[in-house]
């Protein structure tokens, strides 16, 4: 099982691999489970990525292409357009002034 810090990594590695501290401890965990590997660039610089266990980790969790929003017809993807958050967090429908009733 990973720890909090070992997911948030495994989760950087894969939205954000350049913004990655190299020396992180959950880093080295993630390699000993096979989650991540990594890359030798120029000049000693190193990159992590995901192995496709470490993908199928985290796409068993969510896949990264999945929608985030609400799908309400067909193949909509996204939030409902007619809706935004009001003021206090609660959301409210958008009124257009084109359109009566």
């Amino acid at each position: 099982m990973l720890s909090p810090h070992e997911f948030a990594t495994l989760m950087l590695v894969r939205q954000a691999p350049d913004q990655l501290d190299m020396n992180r401890a959950e880093l080295d965990a993630l390699l000993e489970r096979q989650l991540v590997m990594l890359e030798h660039c120029g000049e000693g610089a190193r990159r992590a990525y995901l192995t496709g266990k470490g993908k199928t980790f985290l796409d068993a969790l969510q896949p990264c292409d999945a929608p985030r929003g609400r799908n309400t017809t067909g193949n909509a993807v996204g939030p409902d357009p007619a809706m935004s958050l009001a003021p206090g967090g609660r959301a409210k429908e958008i009124e257009d002034p084109g359109r009566a009733g």
